[in-house]
């Protein structure tokens, strides 16, 4: 964990007082948002078409079919939303990038990039986190978006809710804090998960149980499951300080 904060604040420091940082954060805005766009779309529509369907079901018990909006907006905006995008981004964006971050460090263009005196921290790591922070609170209001239109799918085309009963109690149960806590949550597990998968790439020949190939493929998956443990044990943190 030492080694972790470390790492991320000199990554922090050397990409504020890099040259090249405009064009470094542009591409990672692209790695992160642009080619993770589908995944994100697609999987916010099928969990707002699932949570419509078994919050239907589970509200019809009760005679209360009318909260339907309520109880999808609520899930989406304060829990699923902000974990299952990044869930997502993680297998795919910090994938990539621990893959990619171990493939320099396997060819050594990590340590080229030093003896040229530019800090391979702020050239490589650096922008990818200060992108994390902008894309993943954009990524997660789009997961929210069109999971609530799942859910409106779900509910009002399929079940027969009213879709203005619908979007009226969606209106009324979301708050500002609840979005606030949303984009909170969404930018801490940027930092958190971009941080760590750049992290195990960028350490990939410190892997005592692999090298050369193996040792990129050990260090992509170390990467993505502690980001993936990582996303969840953090979540009931600030859960449990905001509830």
């Amino acid at each position: 964990m030492g080694d972790l904060a470390l790492f991320t604040g000199r990554s922090f420091g050397d990409a504020l007082r890099s040259r090249r940082l405009a064009r470094r954060f542009g591409r990672a805005v692209y790695e992160q948002g642009a080619l993770c766009l589908p995944v994100i779309l697609i999987v916010g529509m099928f969990t707002g078409l699932v949570l419509g369907l078994q919050g239907y079901y589970v509200l019809n018990r009760f005679g209360s079919e009318g909260l339907l909006g309520a109880l999808i907006s609520l899930s989406l905006v304060r829990e699923m939303a902000p974990v299952l995008a990044a869930l997502m981004l993680v297998g795919q964006a910090g994938s990539a990038l621990a893959a990619e971050l171990g493939m320099q460090r396997n060819t050594e263009q990590i340590v080229a990039l030093e003896t040229m005196g530019v800090s391979s921290h702020g050239y490589l790591v650096g922008p990818r986190l200060i992108a994390a922070l902008f894309v993943f609170p954009i990524q997660t209001a789009l997961f929210v978006a069109i999971g609530l239109w799942g859910g409106s799918v779900s509910g009002s085309l399929l079940l027969g809710v009213e879709p203005g009963v619908y979007w009226s109690s969606v209106e009324r149960a979301v708050g500002s804090e609840d979005v606030r806590e949303c984009f909170l949550k969404a930018a801490i597990f940027g930092l958190l998960t971009i941080s760590v998968c750049a992290f195990h790439g960028f350490n990939a020949h410190r892997c005592r149980s692999a090298t050369g190939a193996r040792a990129v493929s050990a260090s992509t998956t170390r990467a993505v499951v502690h980001s993936s443990i990582l996303v969840l044990a953090a979540d009931y943190v600030i859960t449990s300080f905001l509830v």
